[in-house]
């Protein structure tokens, strides 16, 4: 398929998304004959719909698909705009009201990826109610504790230090138009194209598509967002308050990021069962899902079987 004929087909699906006055985008496939789940997709930190575009395919095989931008994520407006901040309650609260609005009094699956993960539980935390609209909760690398990162101390206070600098303003302008030109971003990935899991074994044709895309996911996310909510990252704990649900971990062997038991302690404290299911990827998340076939290996044989009940 031709990149134009490609981006069409991306297209048919992803419709204008107006929410609490901020506009992003939504990424809607329909439920396919005799199939009534109905599944919410969240991606994590550094995507898009077009990111998620295989995996939500690979999904609707099982039901409905909705994907929606999450504000300062994909393009969307951020709540800097409506003079709020990217704290987890507004984004747990916008996530609240999408349900809402989205499912009415429908169930619904839910599967958040990595730091979407952690707005899904603050969600349930803060309006239980919606806890039995839930029919089935799966967790993509996701976490709920600072402690579940691997950094060690020296990478953790460095990455929080600049995190706290450049969700300021002028250091967020400043960051982008240097650090996060395309040119800087171009130079990072190839001097560690043979050891960074996103761009190792990629020919040069490929190598070239995959930074391409690397520097449109860098871009059109909010600079001041990715970076409080970074810091968010680094110091959450959300053991504080139990919810009533099994959870469903997808967890990625040998995650770059975060420490699988470590996850599973703080997971089993705040729901009420955990079940593991590891998948066949590298790394954390790749670069490009381009295809259903491609996202194949995200979806453990057994989440596959739970979708199909």
């Amino acid at each position: 398929m031709s990149a134009q004929k490609f981006k069409k087909h991306h297209n048919k699906f992803i419709m204008p998304l107006h929410m609490n006055h901020l506009s992003g985008r939504m990424l809607r496939m329909p439920p396919k004959a005799g199939k009534s789940r109905e599944i919410l997709l969240l991606y994590g930190h550094h995507a898009s719909l077009e990111r998620m575009f295989g995996i939500a395919e690979n999904f609707n095989k099982y039901g409905g698909v909705t994907i929606p931008d999450l504000p300062g994520f994909g393009g969307m407006d951020s709540f800097y705009t409506i003079e709020s901040e990217p704290t987890l309650d507004n984004f747990a609260d916008y996530l609240a009201s999408f349900v809402k609005l989205q499912y009415n009094r429908r169930q619904v699956t839910i599967v958040g990826t990595s730091f979407s993960f952690m707005i899904v539980t603050r969600m349930l935390q803060k309006y239980p109610q919606l806890i039995k609209r839930v029919d089935l909760l799966v967790s993509f690398a996701g976490f709920a504790h600072r402690d579940d990162f691997r950094f060690k101390p020296l990478p953790y206070w460095s990455l929080r230090t600049l995190a706290a600098v450049t969700a300021r303003p002028i250091p967020a302008r400043i960051f982008r138009y240097t650090v996060l030109n395309k040119w800087s971003i171009t130079l990072g990935y190839k001097l560690v194209a043979n050891s960074h899991t996103k761009m190792k074994g990629a020919d040069k044709d490929m190598l070239k598509q995959r930074i391409a895309y690397e520097i449109e996911l860098w871009h059109m996310n909010d600079v001041r967002t990715r970076m409080k909510t970074i810091t968010q990252m680094l110091t959450a704990d959300l053991c504080g308050k139990q919810i009533d649900l099994p959870l469903y971990h997808v967890s990625v062997p040998d995650d770059r990021y975060f420490n699988n038991k470590v996850v599973e302690q703080h997971m089993r404290i705040i729901f009420n069962d955990f079940q593991d299911m590891p998948c066949k990827i590298i790394g954390h998340m790749p670069t490009v899902v381009a295809t259903a076939k491609e996202a194949n290996p995200f979806i453990p044989l057994r989440l596959r079987k739970l979708l199909s009940e």
